[in-house]
């Protein structure tokens, strides 16, 4: 078995793989969404603090297994170093203690892996990713070559979806309960303009949206209605959604894979996914989903991860360091 540890952002998490069948046999996951939510987004201090105590206890859960565990893969890089080298000091341990090898995983390939949960990779394909840290559009060559083509030139689209509940006052994390508002509005009653519409390149940009929002924000008699409130929830997820989809289908004309997944925390937005969904049976593609409860951070898709680098040999020596930013190859 594999055991894989989770520690890159906000979320401690731990799951052991079974190798040989790729079974989850044991995953769990302990959210700090409660402590963050007053500050409207993720402090990386009080989240290492979070990790030190959270991760233990998981630990501790899966113990029983620990006598069939063959190696430790652990999130290395990308993410905030600070919650990074709480993950990584007691993958260190378990190595020593146990006698394993280190798996250093990357966590965005991790996000890839999260299509293929306890079945084989499907390897080439085309991927976005979509989070509260990243917006990526990349291809994914095979497991050694993951190419990155396109990214946001500010803002993730994650983010942007946390920052607009921030200023409606809504809470964090803002994704579910912009998608939830948004349903009860009217998505054409503010006419956000999509973000480079007339970009040369493929990039994504959400900071324009943003000071949109807050600009129809403050057009409004204070304090909003709950209708103000779910109009602007729906019209910002339409245009925020349509300038992902302008953006992948300019991607598409330069794609040569079959295959299109979609990963990352906020691909569970349900309009995203079927929006997708349309362009991608439009340009014979197919559509590879995440389950909805691996979609954001897990230590589960680390573990599928660990699997494929444990039966490839790819071992790492125990002066393994937390890495903040990624390459645009890993």
């Amino acid at each position: 078995m594999i055991l894989s540890i989770e520690s890159s952002c906000d979320d401690s998490s731990i799951a052991i793989t079974e190798v040989a069948s790729l079974h989850i046999a044991f995953h769990q996951k302990i959210s700090q969404d409660a402590e963050h939510s007053p500050h409207g987004g993720v402090v990386p201090e009080i989240a290492s603090r979070l990790h030190a105590v959270a991760l233990p206890r998981v630990l501790a859960a899966c113990s029983s297994f620990l006598p069939r565990v063959r190696a430790v893969a652990v999130t290395h890089t990308p993410g905030f170093a600070i919650t990074l080298l709480e993950g990584i000091a007691m993958a260190h341990a378990l190595c020593l203690c146990l006698h394993v090898p280190l798996i250093a995983a990357h966590h965005l390939k991790g996000h890839i892996y999260s299509l293929f949960l306890e079945k084989p990779a499907l390897f080439p394909l085309d991927v976005l990713l979509v989070s509260g840290g990243h917006t990526l559009l990349l291809h994914a060559h095979c497991h050694e070559n993951c190419e990155i083509v396109a990214t946001s030139l500010d803002d993730s689209f994650g983010e942007s979806f946390d920052k607009v509940a921030k200023m409606l006052g809504l809470g964090y994390p803002g994704g579910p309960i912009i998608e939830s508002l948004a349903q009860k509005g009217d998505d054409a009653r503010f006419a956000f303009t999509i973000p480079l519409a007339h970009h040369p390149n493929i990039a994504f940009s959400f900071s324009g949206l943003k000071n949109s929002v807050r600009l129809a924000i403050a057009s409004l008699p204070q304090p909003l209605s709950e209708q103000d409130k779910a109009d602007i929830c729906a019209s910002f997820q339409r245009v925020a959604v349509a300038h992902l989809a302008q953006q992948v289908t300019r991607f598409l004309r330069q794609s040569r894979y079959a295959r299109f997944g979609l990963v990352g925390g906020a691909s569970a937005n349900r309009l995203l996914r079927e929006s997708l969904q349309t362009l991608l049976d439009k340009n014979g593609k197919e559509l590879l989903l995440a389950p909805l409860a691996f979609c954001s951070d897990n230590a589960a898709m680390i573990g599928r991860l660990g699997v494929q680098s444990y039966l490839l040999h790819e071992f790492h020596p125990l002066t393994l360091c937390a890495v903040a930013r990624t390459e645009r190859v890993f």
